[in-house]
């Protein structure tokens, strides 16, 4: 019975009212993007570099070369000679080397050249096919698979370079061969074959003997002919020792066999070379500081909203107060207990808080859906809006209610000491 008659009072002034929960909301949407922004985005970046100790690459900012190599959201800063990374990709420190090449995408989703040991790295097993193992065969990830309709058997040709928009290479078809499941990392939003594709595609000229060329056709088609790959995995020349020579890569990914290497890589090949070695954990800290400034500055902003909504709840039950005392009057002649009055005027701005609480929760995950469509489109990454942070959007569910019982302090205890005999008699 006092919740409906809280619930009524507070709409009693509606303009009041609605200024209340649009700033409580406000506040609320903004904590809420920046919890579910903050902590899908460390866990997608933190998941991405598990068992990467170090990139090769080129010379650069070691920043872009961990986000292009690693996350495939930058323009890459180099290329590197194979034969050289090889010699580092074969150090006795080093446990595991996994070479990739760019150079090419698909409709904007990026083709990577790299070995089946990518794949292994990062988990993903096949939902349909097989592993590439011929020049030309692909395998695509789980999300481009989806949104591009493609299946096993499928082919398509490439655009040169990282826009959508780039030359197509019409002289080869790519081959789907096989499907990845999703493992909700960046192989997902990726296309991969070996690295002698990526070098065929830009010589200009056949790979091996025997190779056929195809006409102008459109690369939307997907059921171009294309040629017979030659199988590398059954060539001898093959052999990462043997293949490659004057061939470029883009990067290397490297795992080490201990921590000592960590020290010594970076200074070894800087020194040596003309390729950097960045640490995906440095780079990557550097960037969630930076990142952290901002969402701190927001976050405070936010709060700053809050305490403004619950100053604004605590004028108006204040200055309603004296408009109500008739009303307590009344209801205190009628049975009403002194606690209830009290209770009458905290589930008021209960009522406002948690009202603003739930509106606040649904317009922050609306926004969230928002940047996720932009960054899913500009950098193939996606956040989810349905995920619930408990521990954190828990204890931001307390301290709204904790400002509501704040700003009702005041008007709550006015309404308790309330004299009804002095407040009738000057009716």
């Amino acid at each position: 019975m006092i919740t409906k008659i809280a619930w009524k009072n507070i709409w009693n002034k509606p303009l009041n009212t609605t200024l209340s929960i649009v700033l409580l909301t406000a506040s609320v949407a903004i904590i809420t993007l920046l919890i579910l922004l903050q902590e899908q985005f460390e866990k997608k970046f933190n998941d991405n570099i598990d068992g990467i100790d170090m990139v090769l690459g080129a010379q650069g900012s070691p920043l872009q070369l961990i986000l292009s190599a690693v996350y495939q959201v930058d323009s890459p800063t180099g290329n590197i000679n194979y034969d050289e990374a090889k010699m580092w990709m074969h150090n006795p420190m080093v446990k595991e080397a996994i070479p990739l090449a760019f150079g090419d995408n698909y409709k904007g989703y990026r083709i990577v050249g790299t070995t089946p040991q990518y794949l292994t790295h990062y988990g993903a097993k096949l939902q349909k096919g097989a592993v590439f193992t011929k020049d030309y065969q692909v395998v695509v990830g789980s999300d481009i698979a989806q949104k591009m309709n493609l299946e096993v058997g499928d082919k398509f040709f490439g655009a040169h370079g990282d826009a959508a928009e780039g030359e197509v290479h019409k002289e080869h078809a790519y081959i789907v061969t096989g499907i990845a499941a999703p493992t909700g990392k960046v192989v997902d939003n990726l296309i991969l074959c070996t690295i002698p594709t990526v070098w065929g595609m830009h010589d200009g000229h056949a790979h091996h003997e025997g190779e056929a060329h195809h006409d102008d056709a459109d690369e939307d088609d997907h059921e171009h002919e294309a040629h017979e790959p030659v199988d590398y995995m059954q060539e001898d020349h093959h052999d990462e020792d043997h293949e490659g020579e004057g061939h470029e890569i883009t990067a290397a990914l490297i795992k080490f066999r201990g921590p000592k290497a960590f020290v010594i890589w970076p200074n070894m090949v800087a020194m040596n070379t003309k390729m950097q070695a960045a640490a995906p954990g440095v780079e990557i800290n550097r960037l969630f500081t930076l990142f952290g400034i901002g969402l701190q500055a927001l976050q405070y902003l936010a709060y700053g909203i809050m305490l403004i909504s619950g100053i604004s709840i605590f004028i108006a039950l204040y200055n309603t107060l004296k408009e109500r005392k008739y009303e307590f009057a009344l209801l205190r002649v009628n049975g009403a207990s002194r606690m209830q009055l009290l209770l009458l005027v905290l589930i008021e701005s209960l009522l406002l808080c948690i009202t603003g609480y739930i509106f606040g929760t649904i317009v922050g995950r609306i926004g969230l859906m928002l940047i996720s469509g932009s960054s899913e489109s500009e950098f193939k990454m996606a956040f989810n809006p349905y995920q619930f942070v408990w521990d954190k959007e828990g204890y931001l569910l307390l301290l709204t209610i904790f400002v509501g019982i704040l700003a009702a302090v005041i008007p709550a205890v006015k309404a308790y000491g309330l004299n009804i005999s002095k407040t009738l008699a000057n009716a």
